[in-house]
């Protein structure tokens, strides 16, 4: 075969094994009418595409697709690139028993460069609320959707109303970017947070919109390096480094900056809390600048003593090591007299706090700030009493 000829042929291969291709839902049974159950359709559209050597693309168009408890692993595809092009909605159950028991509703793992583009996730979720609420023996709830175990991932454009449990978890994730997507849920939603990040480094969260009942984003152990911009967080319990110190033994939280955020009507701002319990944990290298409080119950806090129903904590102190923490440019309302408050481990103390240029206020009078076991400095602070 005359070499032009082969490198021509190789190339139109080239070009065929490097082109996108796309496998739509509907092509596999499934009916944009919210009742007929998608899940078996999109199971076999997810092993063919796994099977695929190709860059694969999945569609769900336009219309709502029922959809029980499901999980993307790519350990076996022969390509773990996968685009999701959402143009619809994904319904949970209305019975919230079907995925009450699930970890996740929507689960993916073992990927690279995963891309999950637009789409409204309706998890249905108040009527599990109403359960925990009165006092019932109820299920825990599914996360909405989970990504574990991948890199490269971009999640973008997407929507999640009313989760059972976290509305977004990463966790055991490299190189992560958030970015416009909206979380919606009842300020009285139980245990609902907007999106965790956990066990993950160089993760990014932009431009988006978390109401829920509780943390809009909450940052667990072994979290490196988070940069969270632009987000309007209310109602719900704020950005919480924490709870740390849960376990004796565990990964600490480190290089996370919270910047250009604001919070309306939340319980907290922005806020570090551990157990008041043994560990080895840490956190260190924390930022939030530029943040607008309007009306926040508790501003700025970090709370060492967290017990919560004061079981296995009582009269022991945090072993969480925080340090190098900075406040800068905060300003707005507290709902409360104290806006600032440190309550820091007896035996490890808060070191390395930096506030600058904080000025909240409390019905027109500087906020008190309430600080115990801190050191550090502070200049450009508009306060009622003296602090670090």
């Amino acid at each position: 075969m005359p070499s032009s000829l082969l490198i021509i042929l190789l190339f139109l291969l080239s070009i065929s094994l490097s082109s996108a291709q796309t496998y739509n839902i509907l092509s596999y049974g499934a009916k944009p009418d919210g009742k007929t159950d998608s899940t078996k359709a999109l199971t076999v559209m997810w092993a063919k595409a796994c099977a695929s050597v190709k860059p694969v693309t999945i569609l769900i168009p336009k219309g709502r697709f029922l959809l029980r408890s499901i999980v993307f692993d790519g350990a076996k595809c022969k390509r773990k690139s996968v685009t999701f092009r959402i143009k619809g909605t994904l319904v949970a159950p209305s019975d919230y028993r079907v995925l009450g028991k699930e970890n996740y509703w929507i689960f993916f793992q073992h990927l690279d460069s995963l891309s999950v583009y637009g789409g409204v996730l309706d998890a249905q979720g108040a009527s599990l609320w109403s359960c925990k609420k009165s006092g019932k023996h109820c299920p825990s709830g599914a996360t909405s959707i989970g990504f574990q175990s991948s890199s490269n991932v971009v999640i973008s454009g997407l929507t999640s109303l009313n989760s059972q449990m976290f509305h977004v978890v990463i966790n055991g994730c490299r190189n992560v970017n958030i970015q416009g997507v909206k979380v919606s849920a009842d300020g009285n939603s139980p245990n609902t947070d907007g999106i965790h990040v956990q066990s993950s480094s160089t993760v990014s969260i932009l431009n988006s919109k978390i109401s829920t009942g509780d943390d809009c984003v909450s940052v667990g152990p072994g979290t490196n390096g988070l940069w969270i911009e632009n987000v309007a967080c209310g109602p719900g319990h704020g950005i919480s480094i924490g709870s740390l110190g849960k376990e004796s033994v565990e990964a600490g939280v480190q290089n996370v900056t919270v910047k250009t955020a604001t919070f309306t009507g939340t319980e907290n701002g922005v806020r570090i809390k551990s157990w008041a319990r043994p560990s080895n944990g840490f956190a260190k290298n924390i930022r939030f600048q530029h943040c607008v409080m309007n009306n926040v119950q508790n501003p700025i806090v970090i709370d060492q003593n967290y017990c919560p129903g004061n079981e296995n904590c009582p009269n022991q102190v945090s072993g969480i090591k925080i340090s190098d923490v900075i406040f800068f440019d905060i300003h707005g309302t507290s709902a409360r007299e104290v806006g600032v408050k440190f309550d820091c481990s007896s035996k490890k103390p808060c070191t390395g706090i930096r506030i600058q240029d904080v000025k909240l206020t409390y019905q027109n009078k500087p906020a008190v700030v309430d600080c115990s076991h801190a050191g550090g400095t502070e200049t450009g602070f508009q306060r009622s009493n003296s602090c670090l």
